[in-house]
């Protein structure tokens, strides 16, 4: 009896071991299957779109401290994220040509693997984004233009428009009659456009509407509130002004303010900064109008990754020897005029 219950033990723990060996096999199997379905996926889902973080890409501005460049830099990053690249800022501290001619140089010298630029004037960057390009540093500019150089895309406002849409919501707030202000930024090719804008609007579609006045606001709230207290003194019967951007409307709004005629002279303005959208929600700016400025960031950020990456098929042959534009040369990212009712979407987070 003794010699059969041995036996049977043995037996019994042979078979547990056999069992425990084959489901550790079965385990191991299992896990190697996963490990190499896993190596599988990596080693096909190499996408072109999968950039590495060593891979940077800059934005370059000037008066780079005002909050104006918070949203196209947000763009910008979302794109990087998605993309797996880095994405930096800088920029020329204040209104200076040269200073951010300097700055781009120096960009450049640290060879990059994109720029995305915003251009104080429209000939003092020609060369510095020339010479980029040449060194087959891909760059596309953004806000402002530089039109003359080799830039590949320029993402903007069409700023034409953006003074038609002013022009056109300010006759609204006036009734279609009265002297109205213009404080714009001369020299500046998206100012000019859009100051071009307003004043065709207002000779081709309200006669009864007059441009009193046209002043340079030196994107400056002191020299712009200096200047409007100077019309408004001159042409006390002034019933509005429109303000290319957002310094100039925040210093319209104090000068109006300081004349206890708010309500009398309308603001219309331009871009969402905080001191903007406060002046619109205590009724002082009448409205301003905000541009898609996320957008060019965003797509700006993409186009120079395209660029970089060689990703970019307009035709069958080589699109450099035949000449053809890679990208679209320029986009309309458009604007929306923002009001009391949806100013409190547009503040920074």
């Amino acid at each position: 009896m003794f010699k059969k219950t041995l036996v049977f033990l043995i037996i019994f723990a042979m078979a547990i071991s056999l069992v425990g060996c084959g489901g550790n096999t079965a385990n191991s199997n299992q896990q190697a299957s996963a490990t190499s379905q896993q190596n599988a996926a990596s080693e096909t889902s190499g996408s072109p779109l999968a950039g590495s973080k060593d891979e940077k890409y800059v934005m370059v501005t000037f008066i780079s401290g005002i909050e104006y460049w918070k949203g196209a830099f947000k763009g910008m990053e979302a794109a990087a994220k998605n993309l797996g690249v880095s994405a930096q800022y800088t920029g020329a501290n204040e209104y200076d040509i040269n200073q951010e001619v300097t700055v781009l140089e120096q960009v450049i010298a640290q060879k990059p693997d994109g720029i995305l630029v915003t251009c104080i004037n429209p000939n003092a960057l020609v060369a510095p984004i020339n010479k980029a390009i040449e060194q087959r540093i891909p760059v596309v500019t953004f806000d402002a233009d530089a039109p003359t150089s080799k830039r590949y895309s320029f993402l903007a406002t069409s700023n034409y428009q953006a003074g038609v849409t002013a022009a056109r919501y300010l006759a609204k707030l006036v009734g279609e009659k009265g002297e109205v202000a213009l404080i714009t930024i001369p020299g500046q090719l998206n100012h000019e456009e859009r100051a071009a804008g307003f004043k065709d609007t207002l000779a081709k579609e309200f006669p009864n509407m007059k441009l009193a006045s046209v002043q340079d606001g030196k994107s400056d709230q002191v020299a712009t509130a200096q200047a409007m207290s100077a019309i408004m003194q001159t042409f006390p019967n002034l019933v509005g002004v429109f303000c290319t951007e957002a310094s100039t409307g925040v210093g319209a709004a104090t000068a109006v303010k300081e004349a206890n005629k708010v309500g009398q002279v309308h603001i219309v303005s331009f871009d969402t900064d905080k001191g903007t959208l406060d002046n619109v929600k205590a009724g002082v700016i009448d409205a301003t109008l905000a541009q898609g400025t996320w957008h060019m960031g965003y797509w700006g950020m993409m186009y120079l990754y395209h660029l970089k990456h060689d990703l970019l098929k307009p035709i069958e042959g080589d699109w450099k020897t035949a000449n053809v534009l890679p990208l679209p040369p320029s986009v309309d990212t458009g604007v929306t005029v923002v009001t009391k009712e949806n100013a409190d979407f547009y503040y920074s987070k």
